[in-house]
């Protein structure tokens, strides 16, 4: 029994590394083409970046829905008609493209958003493929799967924009759909998960307000909060700044934003072991300093190195908070609790994010790289705060 278990576990996560590859593909197609294809179609130039925004925005007002529908039919396939409509939005953006709309163009990338909130629970689905105690190793071994993404998005811009006709990023928006029809098919395949099996949970007795009144659920919920706004508001500006206020090219643009994303991903390889170890508060404590050093680097100049590394950090500090507030929260609710624990958490994550990516291509317009990037500090000073509160609270790990 146990060995069919542990069966099904590698399994799972094998599925959802794949689908994670996938989405981290479309997802940085999306964000680095979003403003430049924006900049390109809107009349106004602050506008640019609001597609992303708008795919934002979608994300956080789709968090719940998302939720709901995974706990009525199941995350299986849940997450399987959400590929779909993936795919029908990058058809869609192609078509936008090809014909120069740039409404037609956000209606695309709101539709995208809708996959996006369900692309954010595949760390979910790995918790609750695997015992409680390796929560954090699950989720760290998913989020894997993004550095192939991290390589194939960015070859995807440079070289399938004039795969199909004269007119660019036509070709890599059509490549992008048919990765999420495939997307699709994985999904069919995942095996049963925790908690969902009949009778295998009781019922919740505490009210949604007991769970969110918890110190370290509102910690949890705040370092995923802080982890994703600051990663959004400097990675939603890093193209702008680049290819259309200094000038650098898109493939030296596209070069930045991978190894921004393989930061984000490639400590995966030792950020659950290190939380299982270490424990979740002080992984997070890390991530929020790392992030500080990433607004410190990017204050230091505008070359490719001073983005590169700025960006890179960055990454890396997303991870170790990212992951630590996710797995913390994890510890916070029963599994009759967790679609609500989990609803009210995405949102608020994507809810923020939503916010800060509007900003990004106002804040650049308007006043330049150099205050964007300091708008971040109070926000990681109150997550160091709120951490040090809970250090000692028996839901953690010290």
């Amino acid at each position: 029994m146990c060995e069919n278990a542990a069966l099904m576990a590698k399994r799972n996560l094998s599925i959802l590394i794949s689908c994670q590859l996938i989405s981290a593909t479309g997802a940085i197609v999306l964000v680095t083409l979003g403003g430049i294809i924006g900049s390109g179609l809107a009349g106004n130039q602050a506008l640019a970046t609001l597609p992303v925004s708008v795919m934002i925005i979608s994300v956080a007002a789709t968090t719940v829905p998302a939720t709901l529908l995974m706990r009525a039919i199941g995350r299986k396939l849940g997450s399987a008609l959400a590929s779909l409509s993936a795919a029908a939005s990058a058809l869609l953006a192609a078509y936008a493209v090809a014909v120069s709309s740039f409404p037609l163009f956000i209606v695309a990338a709101a539709i995208f958003g809708i996959n996006m909130a369900f692309t954010q629970q595949y760390r979910y689905a790995a918790v609750e493929s695997v015992q409680q105690d390796h929560a954090g190793r699950a989720i760290s071994i998913v989020l894997l799967g993004a550095i192939g993404g991290a390589f194939a998005g960015s070859e995807l811009v440079k070289h399938a924009q004039s795969w199909l006709g004269d007119v660019p990023y036509v070709g890599t928006l059509v490549v992008v759909a048919a990765l999420y029809v495939v997307q699709s098919l994985l999904f069919l395949m995942l095996g049963p998960l925790r908690g969902e099996e009949h009778g295998t949970t009781t019922q919740s007795h505490r009210s949604l307000a007991q769970i969110v009144r918890q110190p370290v659920f509102i910690v949890a919920v705040l370092g995923g909060t802080v982890a994703y706004g600051v990663m959004t508001l400097i990675m939603t500006a890093t193209p702008l700044s680049m290819h259309i206020n200094d000038g650098y090219s898109l493939e030296e643009t596209a070069n930045v934003i991978r190894a921004h994303v393989l930061g984000m991903y490639v400590p995966s390889l030792v950020s659950g072991l290190l939380i299982e170890r270490l424990g979740t508060v002080k992984m997070m404590t890390v991530g929020a300093i790392a992030l500080l050093a990433s607004v410190l680097l990017g204050l230091q100049g505008q070359s490719i190195m001073h983005y590169w590394f700025a960006l890179v950090m960055l990454g890396v500090g997303w991870n170790f908070l990212y992951v630590g507030g996710t797995t913390m929260l994890t510890l916070t609710y029963s599994m009759a609790e967790r679609f609500k624990a989990q609803a009210v958490n995405e949102f608020s994550v994507f809810g923020t994010s939503a916010i800060v990516s509007l900003l990004a291509g106002t804040v650049m317009y308007y006043y330049g790289w150099s205050t964007l990037v300091l708008l971040p500090i109070p926000l990681l000073l109150v997550i160091v705060a709120g951490l040090f509160i809970v250090r000692r609270d028996p839901l953690v790990r010290v």
